[in-house]
């Protein structure tokens, strides 16, 4: 099931996708364009911790002309810099370089400490995306993101859906792909992840504990390019939908 929430007539709403269309917690059908989307949080809790990866993937650390990391790469974010889908995300005027980041985003189920890598999947509620914009600007260390690179309100988008777990066959062979105004500039799989979602729930939960909620962000493919005011960025995985955002 594809779940999302949202605010119509200016009452925040959890909903379920059905033939097109959001399907709202008080009965009402209405068309996806008739609502502010907000990022997919439920049915889970808020996120006490969102986790996000840096170069997990080994062509987006070329590309940086990075090594690619022998353990994974972690920062922390607010849930501040969330913001959802066919919302804006503003570029601070004085910037040189920003780009986007598509990323599979793991949503944790149930409270997770010491975790079995086998046994990794039965700790996760679902799926979505997230398109973790960066600055390049501001940037001092690529293994030290300081808090403006990453941690800017609305940042973030996610959504549109938070799809239930068991409706992914295989997170590890989905199709991404990035648009700027209709062109495609980015491409990959997730199967070119360097640490899979397994590894990296075994890897957190074996010293800290992930709680329902809790958002894993598991790094972009290359293909990365700077995005300008006005540019309308589309970050697509397959099986959960196409996350539209505009840049003001």
């Amino acid at each position: 099931m594809k779940h999302a929430r949202a605010a119509y007539q200016g009452v925040t709403q959890r909903a379920v996708e059905h033939d097109g269309r959001l399907l709202l917690d008080d009965g009402r059908l209405v068309g996806e364009d008739a609502v502010t989307w907000l990022p997919p949080l439920a049915p889970t809790p808020r996120p006490r911790t969102i986790l996000a990866l840096g170069l997990n993937y080994a062509d987006h650390a070329k590309e940086l002309e990075f090594k690619a990391p022998d353990e994974p790469l972690v920062f922390i974010k607010g849930e501040g810099t969330l913001t959802g889908h066919r919302q804006l995300t503003r570029r601070p005027a004085d910037v040189q370089f920003m780009h986007y980041e598509c990323e599979l985003t793991v949503v944790i189920g149930k409270t997770a400490k010491k975790v079995k890598r086998d046994d990794a999947y039965n700790f996760i509620a679902g799926y979505t995306i997230a398109n973790d914009y960066a600055i390049r600007d501001y940037l001092e260390n690529w293994y030290r993101p300081n808090l403006r690179v990453k941690n800017r309100d609305t940042c973030t988008p996610l959504g549109p859906w938070l799809v239930d777990a068991v409706d992914i066959a295989d997170p590890m062979a989905l199709a991404l792909q990035t648009t700027v105004n209709g062109n495609v500039t980015q491409s990959g799989n997730t199967r070119d992840m360097i640490f899979d979602v397994p590894f990296l729930i075994e890897y957190f939960s074996s010293f800290m504990t992930l709680q329902p909620g809790d958002l894993i962000l598991t790094g972009t493919p290359d293909g990365v390019v700077d995005c300008q005011p006005g540019d309308v960025v589309v970050t697509s995985i397959e099986g959960l939908g196409a996350l539209i955002n505009t840049i003001e």
